[in-house]
């Protein structure tokens, strides 16, 4: 199948004309040499030849340590960009990006224990349905630890060069001490195998036998994403992410701990799925697995948290409870100020409606032994009871970047200028909030600084799909939702996972529109801070949200485990931009 980077997700912008904020713009062409070269707290017996030849080089030009500035990237820059606004919460202003890169997270290959296919399978088939960027997350555990993440990066590596459009992270599923699974990521560079592993082997759940409830486990999770941050900043690697995987899945991601993350380091952890992988599982028994929609069908368990209800442990619309709760936990992370993305992945492992099958031979003693599994083979039938879908194939990411190159993937990411959709229900989406009169504002992931009683408004740009989508029919947004909420700054109890003032706003019927078209929502005059969002819909499937009709007259439906066909379900949903009066 040909590469479709023809991008019909992608839209252009008027890069950031008529912005009079100042904008952070980091130096992102330094390679990770220059960067190691450049950190003199890194001896020169700790470099590689070529990041001692280049220190050299920086050295006799006589450059060296007083250009520290110019290495500023990623993580550093957002370090620097961070909150000068308000007192005591973390606001950015956005930047409008030049292009649209469509991604996913959480990706599993044969260096998994439950995996199955070759790091190049997953790539080309992602290329192939229209992503961008993907990153490789193989689970933590003591077999990746021990060889599983130093076999994966040659694999990495070949498939870089194989498909030099097509972005390919280094990652790992994170078994986060203490609670669920988690995406973390590095910048491609001299020692992202390095890191990767000894992040692994010192903070992973498993390894560390630390996956039950305690204060002790929960503070190694604290403590590993801080560790990350350190690495960022001592230029080991020159970026790295984490977010948080499948959050409501168990029950045992409690509010706080959400909360002790965000803040651990929040150039580092930047939100979690909105939607899970998994999506197939809810093919009903004729043509799927009859199982819940994400492989959401749990129930409360010994280390769930006991304030979530028993709705929290299925999806609704195909995203997690967390997300898809107007009013919900996610609402009462933004309502006190600081940011927390969402983002929706494919977390495949085994796919539906494929023929592969492992060799003979190759088991999980042959897997515990080798540290992957042996290569797949053409098998004899159809596997209709794999639950997962190829990356790109229903759930994209999608990320404004200033460029299409690692760092600003990873930038966007951290900066929220983020949506995400199902089955390619829209074509593309673009949000800002703007003053009254002003051609521009800020995009996805910005706050909005504004005079104080100055009028302010929603703008959302919708490019309907013209592309059929991987079931082959074109899917149509009938409804785009519009939700505010106010910001109400830290909260008093951090298993706080209710935001009383957020609610559906507006709800437009979008239903027979074609081609390119512009929803504005008027605002009112800025007197006090708040955010927006934005969902939309094919509104096949809706009921009242969680918290009432008065909240949410016609959220997502409950997902029925075994009766959950994906594909009559699509919804999209953006991230937040903030508005702050100011004097």
């Amino acid at each position: 199948m040909g590469h479709s980077h023809g991008h019909e997700h992608g839209h252009g912008h008027g890069h950031g004309h008529g912005h009079d904020h100042d904008h952070h713009h980091p130096n992102a062409e330094l390679d990770a040499a220059t960067l190691a070269a450049l950190d003199e707290s890194i001896p020169d017996r700790e470099l590689s030849p070529s990041e001692v030849s280049r220190r050299s080089l920086l050295r006799s030009a006589g450059i060296l340590g007083g250009t520290a500035a110019l290495a500023v990237t990623g993580a550093q820059a957002a370090a620097a960009a961070a909150p000068k606004n308000v007192p005591g919460w973390i606001f950015r202003q956005g930047k409008r990006p030049n292009v649209w890169l469509a991604g996913d997270h959480h990706i599993h290959t044969q260096f998994s224990s439950d995996g199955m296919y070759r790091v190049v399978d997953q790539a080309r088939h992602a290329a192939a349905y229209g992503l961008d960027w993907l990153v490789i997350t193989d689970h933590g555990g003591a077999t990746h630890a021990r060889i599983g993440v130093d076999l994966v990066n040659p694999q990495i590596k070949a498939a870089r060069s194989e498909l030099k459009d097509t972005l390919i992270f280094q990652g790992l599923e994170w078994n986060i001490p203490a609670a669920e699974h988690g995406t973390v990521f590095v910048a491609p560079g001299s020692r992202e195998v390095e890191v990767l592993k000894q992040f692994e082997n010192s903070y992973d759940g498993s390894v560390k036998g630390a996956s039950g409830n305690s204060p002790a486990n929960e503070a190694l999770a604290v403590a590993g994403i801080q560790w990350l941050g350190q690495q960022v900043d001592r230029r080991r690697v020159q970026d790295a992410l984490f977010l948080a995987n499948h959050p409501a899945r168990n029950g045992i991601d409690s509010p706080h701990e959400i909360r002790n993350w965000r803040d651990a380091d929040p150039r580092i952890a930047v939100g979690f799925e909105g939607a899970p992988g998994h999506q197939a599982a809810g093919l009903p028994s004729t043509i799927g697995p009859g199982s819940a929609r994400g492989f959401y069908g749990n129930a409360p368990g010994a280390n769930s948290f006991p304030g979530y209800p028993l709705e929290s442990y299925r999806t609704w619309g195909g995203f997690d409870w967390m997300t898809s709760t107007v009013g919900g936990l996610w609402d009462s992370l933004l309502a006190e100020g600081k940011p927390w993305w969402i983002s929706a992945n494919s977390d495949s492992h085994v796919n539906w409606n494929e023929t592969s099958r492992r060799p003979d031979g190759s088991n999980q003693a042959q897997f515990d032994r080798d540290g992957r599994y042996m290569d797949p083979v053409h098998g004899t039938t159809v596997n209709r009871t794999a639950g997962d879908f190829w990356p790109g194939y229903y759930s994209r990411t999608h990320v404004g970047a200033d460029r299409r190159d690692y760092v600003s993937v990873m930038e966007g990411l951290r900066a929220g200028r983020m949506w995400v959709d199902h089955g390619m229900l829209a074509k593309g989406v673009e949000v800002e909030v703007r003053e009254v009169g002003q051609r521009y504002g800020e995009p996805l992931g910005g706050a909005l600084l504004v005079r104080r009683g100055r009028p302010v408004e929603l703008v959302v740009r919708i490019t309907t799909q013209t592309m059929p989508n991987w079931a082959n029919f074109v899917p149509k947004l009938n409804r785009v939702d519009a939700i505010r909420g106010a910001v109400t700054g830290a909260v008093s109890n951090k298993d706080s996972f209710t935001a009383p003032d957020t609610k559906v706003v507006r709800q437009w019927d979008t239903s027979g529109k074609r081609g390119t078209f512009e929803l504005v929502l008027p605002l009112g005059r800025a007197e006090e801070p708040f955010y927006v969002r934005v969902r939309g819909t094919d509104g096949n499937r809706s009921q009242p949200g969680y918290l009432g009709a008065a909240i949410d007259p016609a959220g997502p439906q409950l997902d029925v485990v075994g009766d959950a066909d994906p594909w009559v379900d699509l919804w999209f949903y953006t991230n937040p931009i903030w508005v702050l009066p100011k004097k």
